[in-house]
């Protein structure tokens, strides 16, 4: 089977990598994939995608799915949560609408993200405590003064 180079990047998913599966323009798919290697969409792709390694989304494609993998490029659009373990890629004229969780994200100007973030190394999380000023003690928004001291 022909391999094909990935454009563009610009880290994780490098020039080394290349596609060894390819979902063209016109074919539809729609399940759960799992995958090894890289693979590339350029037509529709809806449901769950779950990878250590390397989904590209095409400038064309549209993935409508909850994606877990290694690391993405997208050109495309994508619609659902992202978490990478290695990196994110937005490349224009990309469209990302959902939550990315991810140690390492690129997104060059021009594209549209629209969601939430979260970068921690090696993925995520526990959520952070609620934040107290200093004292420990809860303030009031748009609380008043303290009690002026009194002279007698």
């Amino acid at each position: 089977m022909a391999t094909i180079p990935l454009t563009p990047t610009t880290g994780e998913a490098s020039a080394n990598q290349q596609v060894t599966t390819l979902l063209g323009r016109g074919s539809e798919f729609e399940g759960k994939l799992s995958f090894e290697g890289t693979v590339r969409v350029d037509g529709k792709l809806s449901g769950e995608v779950f990878t250590e390694d390397v989904l590209v989304v095409g400038e064309g494609a549209e993935v409508n799915a909850e994606i877990s993998v290694g690391s993405i490029v997208i050109q495309g659009t994508v619609r659902g949560n992202i978490v990478a373990k290695r990196g994110v890629e937005i490349h224009t004229p990309g469209r990302v609408r959902g939550n990315i969780n991810t140690p390492s994200l690129f997104i060059e100007k021009g594209v549209l993200f629209d969601g939430q973030c979260q970068m921690e190394p090696g993925g995520s999380a526990p959520e952070p405590p609620p934040h107290r000023p200093a004292g420990g003690k809860a303030s009031k928004a748009g609380g008043s003064a303290p009690p002026a001291p009194s002279t007698g």
